[in-house]
């Protein structure tokens, strides 16, 4: 688990947002849990599982 937080607030369909939190609930997993995995699994794709090791410049 990461050690720092960040908020990522997401504008959507009202009646998607409700079916994205039914099809979570069927899995036992929160919609932040399920957001972070797909996140996850986009960011291994596009950059490789190691992609943490790669410099970003986060403006600090």
């Amino acid at each position: 688990m990461e050690k720092r937080t960040a908020r990522l607030t997401v504008l959507v369909d009202p009646k998607k947002k409700a079916a994205f939190e039914k099809l979570c609930a069927l899995e036992d997993v929160t919609p932040s849990q399920k957001i972070r995995q797909f996140m996850r699994e986009y960011i291994e794709n596009g950059m490789g599982p190691d992609w943490k090791g790669q410099v970003f410049d986060d403006g600090q």
